[in-house]
Parts: C-alpha cells; structure tokens; sequence
C-alpha cells in the first residue's frame, strides 16, 4: 500500500457535540474530515516517530496526512540531531510545531532588535555573517567586533535574535527560526537592569533614522517600557506610530503578568499599530488538544485597544546557550554524562570539578543515584543539548512572529505593517476555553499568513 492510499476509520457516534465525518488525528488532535493516511504503509522511522510523539502513547491504525507531511519532511534531521525525552519522544523546533512555510526563510528582509545586549552567535555568522550593523546607546561603538565582549546581558538579546533568525547550524539545522536567511539589525539598549521608555524611544529612532540604509521592515521589541500611557501623551508610542507609516512592522512583547491581578499592557506594545504578542503554551507538541495560555500580560489598554493581537510559542522555546559561560559548561557537562556509560560517569566528573557543586557533592555515590541527578538536572535547567536549551516568556514568543512577517515580506514585499497586521489576525486561531482579552485572535498560523500574504502580491 502506498503512502497516499488511505484507510476509513469508524465513525463516531453521534452526539449533540458530534458532527458526522469529525475523526481527530491522534498525533495533532485536528479534524479528519474523510480518511486518513494508514500508520502500516509509512516506513518505520516514521511510524515511530508518530507513536513517540501521540499525546497518549496509545496504539492507532492511521494519522491524518498533514502529520505525515510535517514527519517525513523533518524526519532525517529529528533522527539525526533532534534531543530525545526520556519518554521517548523530541524535542520539537519551532518550525515543526508551528508547520512553517520552508519555501520561505527571510531571505532579502532585514530584522532590527532592540534589547539589552547580543552576541554574534554562530546560527548569525555561519556560513555567511547576517549581522548587517551592531549599534549601542551606551558608548556610540557600533563595530561588530566589540559584540564579543564580555557582558552579563548579552544572554537576552542572542537568543531573541537567534529565536528569530539562527540557522540552527549547531543542530545541523534542526533548531533554527523561521526566518534563517534574513540579515539582522542588533540595537544594545543597555548593559544590566531594566530598561526605560527613553531607552527603546532612542533605540528606535536610531532605527528610523538607519531604515533605509539597512532595509529594516521589522523591529523586534522583547522589553517593556516604563508604565501604562495614554498613546496620545507618550513619546514612544507616538514613535511606533511614524515607524508603522513609514512601513515599519514593530513586534513587541507583550510581558509576562498574566498571572496578577494587574496585568498592565504598557509601551511600547500598547501603542495601537504595534503588533502585541503574548504566550501560548504548546507543551512542545502538536496536539492542538494540548495547547493552552502562557502566563503573559494581556489588555485592554488604557486606551481601549485590544492587546495582544496574536499569541505564539512563551515556552518550550529552543534557543542558543551564550557560549563561554559557566551556563554553557553546566550543560556541555550535563549532556556529556547523559550519553556516557556507567562505568565513566565518575571520572567525567572528576575530569570536570567545579562544573557542578551538586555534581561534585555526588562523586561518592552509586550510578543509579548519579544518573537521577543527572536527569533531574537537565530538566531543572532545560537543556537540550550541549548548545540549546528551552527558554520562557514572550520576550521569545515576540521574535516568532517577527521572523513570520519576514517570511510573508519575502512572499510579498509590497506589504504594509498595516496588511501584515490584518493577515496575522485573519488566520490565527483562538484557544477554547480562554479569555478573548489573554489570547487576542489567538494563535499564529505560519503557512496560512505566508500563503494569504503571497496572495496579495
């Protein structure tokens, strides 16, 4: 039986919440509306592929065909360089879970990120340099070879640069964004702390003022202002305003205060023409089933306006570990041990003193106690691999959506901020069961947007 013939699966009965023909995949969780694609005619990387990553774990005759698609695109490389759980099951990249447009990859569109600090990654550098200009408020140094200083804040910005923007080249491809091809424009903020209102105007106005030179059609904003404002009174929202008319896309994080009673939306991703992101948490799966809402600020805003907009990926997010860090050690350490046999783990670990306090205090104890460690560990400190770990918060969820417009930009590069916006909310998906204030339009659909942006062109 070949690949595209399918099977029938019974019919469900009947119910007042039962529509005839509805049969869920049980990989995704989506309709199948008339057959679906039988587990026994894929060959057997993929069936097990699909098994391991069933919610349930339960046994099943078929899958729907777009699982089939997104497994077998990716099968090579989740075999090959995708992190395994312990319940058999992978590590999922962005743009598998979100079944992103792979025609498209940012290539011509160039990405402005404003935060506290960055670092030239090497999902930027290789094999071709994307970092287009390095600019700092802090000392007026834009040469991109003062990126390799050292600097306690450099962690943030790489990562939401890299979320966006990497390659994946230390996974051979795997972990990389949706937009792996686009040039990126890096804006340091400041060094430690929070960052102002005055900061991101300033940064921002460099941007505007920098536009043309660097062909930047997004900005990607992972930080809050200062307080909520009337839009009307507030430099910075003002500013967002010029830079949307002047064909500019700002994408901000909406923040992460879901969780408290005053969960304020403030500039510059209250300001109305901003594209406000907040949270969902897919539980790294594509079971639609699973998804729910991450703990991120939500509206309306003191102006009324309804924010986020969109939500996307707030947890579960594969990013770059900042190398040369005792961080980047810990997990180097940490995934070394996990594939070591039992009879090395003692002297890796002596080979490594100072790695690991809890390591080192563990050095008199039988295997199977070291091997709980080590497990308890890589999970307490969301490694993936030696190079990538998972990271939270919609300072990662905002930088999704920014390489999305890269992607519909490079489908169509006649879009405005304001049909970019328009797209976005036309094909998300609203969660059940949550708040249309916490959730906006809801959650972010790639190859939809790219294919309603391509057909505008």
């Amino acid at each position: 039986m070949s690949l595209h013939e399918s099977i029938q699966f019974d019919r469900p009965a009947l119910t007042s919440d039962t529509a005839a023909g509805e049969i869920t995949c049980p990989v995704c969780s989506r309709e199948i509306a008339d057959e679906a694609v039988p587990l026994a005619s894929l060959d057997a990387d993929i069936r097990r592929l699909l098994l391991a990553n069933a919610p349930d774990r339960t046994e099943f005759d078929g899958v729907c065909a777009r699982c089939v698609r997104i497994f077998s695109r990716a099968k090579d490389q989740i075999v090959a360089d995708a992190a395994v759980q312990k319940d058999g099951s992978h590590v999922l990249s962005t743009p598998l879970r979100l079944d992103a447009d792979e025609r498209f990859s940012g290539k011509g569109v160039t990405i402005a990120f404003l935060d506290s600090g960055f670092y030239p990654h090497v999902d930027l550098t290789s094999p071709k340099n994307r970092i287009v200009a390095y600019h700092s408020l802090l000392d007026g140094d834009g040469r991109l070879d003062s990126l390799f200083r050292p600097d306690v804040a450099s962690w943030h910005g790489m990562m939401t640069s890299v979320v966006a923007a990497g390659n994946g080249s230390l996974s051979n491809g795997f972990y990389r964004g949706l937009a792996p091809d686009s040039d990126v424009v890096l804006v340091k903020l400041a060094r430690t702390g929070r960052i102002t209102d005055e900061d991101i105007r300033l940064g921002l106005e460099w941007v505007l003022e920098n536009r043309d030179r660097y062909g930047v059609r997004v900005v990607n904003i992972s930080a809050g202002g200062d307080e909520e404002q009337y839009y009307l009174n507030d430099p910075l929202s003002r500013l967002v305003e010029e830079c949307t008319m002047a064909g500019i896309a700002i994408v901000c994080a909406v923040g992460n205060a879901g969780h408290l009673p005053n969960h304020p939306v403030v500039p510059p991703a209250s300001a109305p023409s901003s594209i406000a992101v907040g949270g969902l948490d897919d539980n790294n799966s594509l079971d639609r089933a699973k998804r729910g809402m991450y703990r991120s600020s939500y509206g309306p805003t003191v102006d009324g306006f309804q924010k986020p907009e969109v939500i996307a990926p707030s947890i579960w997010v594969p990013a770059p570990i900042l190398p040369n860090t005792p961080t980047a050690q810990q997990a180097e350490l940490l995934t070394k041990l996990d594939d070591a046999p039992d009879d090395q783990l003692h002297s890796i670990i002596r080979d490594h003193e100072g790695v690991d306090a809890e390591l080192d205090a563990a050095l008199d104890r039988p295997v199977h106690s070291i091997r709980q460690i080590i497990t308890l560990k890589i999970r307490r400190e969301n490694v993936i691999t030696k190079h990538y770990k998972y990271v939270d918060g919609t300072s990662f969820s905002a930088p999704i959506v920014s390489s999305l417009i890269a992607q519909m930009i490079e489908a169509n590069p006649a879009l405005t901020p304001q049909q970019i916006k328009t797209i976005l909310i036309r094909t998300a998906e609203r969660l059940p069961h949550y708040e249309v204030d916490r959730q906006g339009w809801g959650v972010i659909d790639p190859r939809r947007a790219v294919e309603m942006a391509a057909m505008l062109s």
